[in-house]
């Protein structure tokens, strides 16, 4: 296994990509499907629109999510998975069961 602090380390990739508070509820929010910015904030209650946003962009700016915005008033923005995106799929999947996994484990009896 590489060096986690090299920047070249995969793992490193992806702590940096995936790192941040909300952006693994906003991947799962959108392996539903495309999903428009008030549908993002519903989906994740305590977020804000500032972080949202900002959240939005860095996972963008990653080629992970895609932002399509359409020509109406008022605007219309739709944010969904890339087709990279689309392969966090099974990981997201893994954690889920691995953190099932770690909550009946470690429950107090």
């Amino acid at each position: 296994m590489s060096n986690i602090h090299d920047e070249d380390c995969p793992v490193a990739v992806v702590l940096r990509i995936l790192g941040g508070k909300w952006k693994l509820s906003i991947l799962c929010a959108l392996l539903g499907g495309t999903k428009r910015f008030s549908e993002l904030c519903r989906l994740n209650s305590g977020i804000t629109q500032r972080m949202l946003t900002n959240q939005l962009r860095e996972l963008e700016v990653d080629l992970v999510v895609s932002r399509k915005v359409y020509a109406e008033v008022p605007p219309k923005v739709e944010y969904s998975l890339t087709e990279i995106g689309k392969k966090l799929q099974p990981i997201l999947q893994q954690l889920e069961e691995w953190g099932q996994t770690y909550l009946e484990e470690t429950k107090p009896q």
